[in-house]
């Protein structure tokens, strides 16, 4: 691989874990606000959403889905996968971050099965719950996942 190509896979790589950092941290404030946050806060602010056309249609694909989802929400168990999910994805997130932001080797390969494990739950809980999300970030683990193996084979390679 050219000295450029190296670097430009660098810059990436960097790229990428800044996102996940972001992410990790978002999600660690966000599964802290759940916590906090009661579930009819979750669902009055989904129907003032739906109800001034925000999203569109009320009746709409985008609506529905909102409504779906605060609804799911307010179940309780479903509030508790949500905090429980988030603040594990961001503690993980941060520590896998800090670690190869270090260049610490031994969490390259651990980051990779970490990630692909995210991608495998997200598509799996993707398909059972409809969620529109969840795709995406999958998609985006996959890109950090390629972009930390060509960082870690390039380590190895500079001894």
């Amino acid at each position: 691989m050219s000295r450029s190509s190296a670097n430009a896979t660098e810059r990436w790589f960097r790229v990428a874990i800044a996102i996940k950092g972001l992410d990790g941290g978002l999600q660690l404030l966000g599964g802290l606000l759940l916590a906090l946050l009661p579930a009819s806060a979750i669902t009055g602010f989904a129907h003032a959403v739906v109800t001034r056309d925000l999203l569109g249609d009320p009746a709409g694909t985008l609506a529905r889905h909102l409504r779906t989802a605060a609804e799911n929400f307010a179940d309780g168990g479903t509030k508790t996968f949500a905090v429980a999910y988030l603040l594990a994805h961001g503690v993980i997130k941060l520590g896998l971050v800090v670690a190869l932001a270090r260049e610490f080797r031994p969490a390259y390969p651990v980051a990779a099965v970490v990630l692909a494990a995210f991608v495998v739950f997200e598509i799996v809980r993707a398909v059972h719950t409809h969620s529109i999300a969840l795709p995406f970030f999958a998609a985006l683990d996959l890109v950090i996942i390629v972009l930390v193996l060509r960082e870690y084979r390039q380590l190895r390679r500079a001894g």
